[in-house]
């Protein structure tokens, strides 16, 4: 890719090189001194470079260019001035606070091509590694906004299943009378599972439902269940890491639980059974099989 050069000055000589010897690196075009020539060409041809080939220019000549200073700094655009260093000081003078590369001549062509490609390369990496630094800032911000989306998400989910759970309680509440039908509290995050099983339990026990554990811990802490049927997958807490939580509290230790579950995985079947619940019934669930094992927990219990 070349690099596109703006070039003026009375060096028409200098000039012409840039055109027939310098081709293969720069897209060159030339303008008079003039401030609405040389703004007009910035807008429409939008150069990496501006170049001052020096030649003879008066004070005057050079205090023209300056009125184009504010405009070259606002597009951050180099400006390559060449010329024999009584010309480089004539200018220097003529437009003390502008920022520019001085080539003095003598210097080859050769030479004055390698200044200015070496510079506008390094110009370019710069900028290259500020827009992926920009890129990678943006990415981390939009990760960021997505992460805390997704916690404003969850918190807005767990707010609605205690909600949730406040019906589900007083729906589920416990007589206290030692003659009250058994309870079984059923935990489960797939609510088509909850509606098939409290189907079947309901013509026997009182049923409550929970659909995560969160929801299910809440409900233990104002009332009482004889058993738990537990589900082994579950968002946020796990049944293995429920049954944790029962058994760690003082008032619900010696709760039994029965997991209920489409699990097969043998290290998973293996930690959960280390844990000594009451049962492991696998999905899909058979009413008379559900049944059995309730009771014989419930017997056991008694």
């Amino acid at each position: 890719m070349k690099y596109k050069l703006l070039l003026t000055g009375n060096n028409k000589t200098v000039i012409g090189e840039f055109f027939t010897q310098m081709n293969f690196s720069f897209e060159c075009l030339s303008t008079t001194d003039r401030y609405d020539d040389i703004l007009n060409h910035m807008k429409y041809f939008h150069p990496d470079a501006f170049v001052y080939c020096l030649f003879r220019e008066t004070s005057n000549d050079l205090k023209k260019f300056n009125n184009v200073d504010d405009v070259i700094f606002r597009q951050k655009l180099p400006i390559f001035v060449i010329g024999d260093p009584e010309e480089c000081d004539t200018f220097t003078k003529a437009a003390p606070m502008m920022t520019v590369n001085m080539l003095q001549r003598p210097i080859s062509t050769r030479n004055i091509e390698k200044e200015i490609v070496t510079f506008l390369d390094a110009k370019r990496e710069i900028a290259e590694q500020e827009e992926q630094r920009q890129e990678q800032q943006d990415k981390e911000a939009r990760e960021r906004a997505e992460e805390e989306k997704k916690a404003q998400e969850k918190a807005r989910r767990e707010q609605e299943l205690l909600e949730t759970a406040a019906a589900v309680i007083a729906a589920g509440t416990v007589p206290n009378d030692d003659k009250r039908r058994k309870h079984i509290l059923i935990v489960d995050d797939d609510s088509s599972v909850l509606k098939l099983v409290k189907g079947y339990l309901s013509q026997k026990y009182d049923v409550a439902t929970a659909i995560s554990g969160k929801v299910a811990m809440k409900f233990l802490e104002t009332r009482k269940t004889d058993l738990v049927l537990l589900d082994y997958e579950m968002p946020v807490e796990n049944g293995p890491a429920v049954l944790a939580k029962i058994r760690s509290d003082e008032n619900t230790k010696m709760l039994p639980v029965v997991f209920l579950t489409g699990v097969t995985d043998k290290d998973k079947i293996q930690e959960v059974l280390s844990m000594k619940p009451q049962g492991y019934l696998l999905k899909p669930i058979e009413a008379e099989r559900l049944f059995a094992a309730i009771d014989s927990v419930l017997v056991r219990k008694e």
